[in-house]
């Protein structure tokens, strides 16, 4: 973010100064860093997302409802847990739930605990298209990440990786 001052503010510019707290620039090996980990994100997901609409599968979002709803088994997962597993929006989760569930890959169930909340659950449709879409996913993968590294500098780079997520 850059402070534009015009030259009359000079004052003003001093006073918020006064009032914001001292914040240390990332240095340039960090900004570069940074933007290398934004860029490679966004090309890795452009490849997995390319690979799967030529293979006229669904975007990489429903896979990830789909093996959330998998790993939930037969209990499945209230909309709210399935939100707070995909950092997805409300209204976001609301409409991709609901193309997923008219396309037949999860079923809505009431709620036992609570007769007007409901479980969303996978449906055998879902299992099958969450594994066609695997298929594509892993082979994506593979080619945006496995191909340029070795098994060492990805597990090098799986571990700084983790440095940051914890």
């Amino acid at each position: 973010m850059h402070l534009h001052v015009s030259s009359g503010t000079v004052l003003e510019s001093q006073c918020i100064c006064m009032y914001m707290p001292v914040m240390q620039s990332p240095s340039d090996i960090t900004v570069t860093a940074w933007a290398r980990l934004v860029r490679a994100h966004n090309q890795a997901l452009s490849c997995v997302e390319k690979a799967l609409k030529k293979n006229k599968l669904p975007p990489l979002v429903w896979y990830d409802v789909l093996l959330e709803l998998e790993r939930a088994g037969s209990e499945g997962l209230r909309p709210y847990e399935l939100e707070r597993e995909l950092l997805l929006p409300q209204y976001g989760i609301s409409r991709l739930i609901e193309r997923i569930e008219k396309d037949g890959y999860l079923q809505r169930d009431v709620c036992e605990d609570d007769k007007r909340g409901q479980r969303l659950v996978i449906t055998k449709a879902g299992m099958k298209l969450r594994q066609n879409m695997w298929l594509v996913y892993g082979s994506a993968i593979e080619e945006a990440v496995g191909r340029k590294l070795t098994s060492d500098q990805s597990k090098k780079l799986s571990e700084l990786l983790a440095e940051l997520v914890q």
